[in-house]
């Protein structure tokens, strides 16, 4: 397993970690057994950043990441988010809370529902526009001084957030999504904030929530409750023109040997040492086949031949709803 510095004074972690968001919700039926399985598959192959949140479920990933690690604590660096505030009687309900009460609150509970004494990397989940950053990033260093949280991350922030974050406490890592279908941090100027801070960047839906697989073939692919189907980069014209695009990554994939999969997250990888992947599965298959790409070497005709074939912003539609754009690079 290929190891990177996570932030400039934090450890070092598998280059490729484990989302664990799809296991409990959002991409279709739940299979506890198979998701332990993989999660365990993934340590013994040397994953050792495993990526969880409250909200998942809500509440039960958290659960279930606890059960999978219990007796392996040494082997996982472990993070989670707090900051998207769900209800377990209305799961469809939505808020976002930085308020250092709260901040204190959801560590607590994460800390039980994880069954672990403290969290190695704490994110705040979305910014809260209500609250000031240095007040939420000042709740979360009280927790490092406490010992119940090792390092702290953002998840989506904008890079003037970013610079007023570090002011209170060190930053180890920025979690957002980047893919070759999601190139927005280049443009935001929060990747080179983090660069010119020392952050480490953690790309989370490093495959474009699955569609840069190939597996996605028809928006009908998707189930009933998958909620890719709310996203516009899955519906209508904009899916008939993505998939045409990951077709082309398919055909390189094909002459370099590897899948798209593995293509997709070798340039990612390849973006800087100073980017970490978190691809999400639920299943073992998937989870070797992602580790495949740690093997896919990338020379300049394959970087050409990508930009080439997927140039930055050529995705159609926005990754999120107009709602969740709303809660981004704030």
């Amino acid at each position: 397993m290929q190891t990177r510095l996570l932030g400039q004074n934090g450890p070092r972690v598998s280059a490729l970690g484990l989302g664990c968001m799809g296991m409990s919700e959002f991409y279709g039926v739940r299979d506890d057994a198979e998701s332990i399985a993989t999660i365990h598959l993934a340590l013994e192959r040397g994953v050792t950043l495993l990526d969880t949140a409250d909200m998942y479920g809500p509440f039960v990933n958290e659960e279930l990441v606890g059960r999978a690690i219990r007796g392996r604590r040494e082997q996982v660096f472990l993070a989670t988010k707090f900051g998207i505030v769900r209800d377990a009687v209305d799961p469809t309900r939505r808020g976002i809370s930085g308020r250092p009460d709260y901040v204190r609150s959801a560590c607590e509970a994460s800390l039980k529902r994880l069954g672990v004494e403290h969290i190695d990397l704490y994110y705040q989940h979305r910014v809260d526009p209500q609250v000031p950053i240095e007040d939420t990033v000042g709740a979360m260093a009280d927790l490092v001084r406490a010992g119940k949280v090792r390092f702290l991350g953002l998840s989506e922030a904008g890079a003037a957030t970013i610079e007023r974050a570090v002011r209170v406490h060190p930053i180890a890592a920025l979690q957002s999504e980047f893919s070759l279908w999601s190139r927005d941090l280049e443009d935001t100027g929060a990747l080179a904030v983090c660069r010119r801070l020392g952050i480490a960047l953690v790309a989370y839906s490093p495959l474009g929530r699955g569609f840069l697989t190939g597996a996605i073939r028809r928006p009908e692919d998707l189930g009933a409750e998958d909620f890719r189907r709310n996203h516009p980069r899955f519906q209508g014209e904009n899916f008939a023109r993505n998939l045409r695009l990951v077709e082309a990554v398919q055909a390189l994939g094909n002459q370099k040997g590897c899948t798209s999969a593995q293509l997709a997250l070798a340039w990612v990888l390849a973006q800087g040492e100073d980017i970490i992947a978190i691809p999400g599965t639920k299943r073992r298959e998937r989870l070797e086949e992602n580790l495949g790409a740690l093997a896919v070497r990338l020379e300049a005709a394959d970087f050409t031949a990508l930009d080439a074939a997927f140039p930055p912003g050529a995705a159609a539609g926005t990754r999120y709803p107009a709602a969740g754009m709303a809660a981004v690079n704030l």
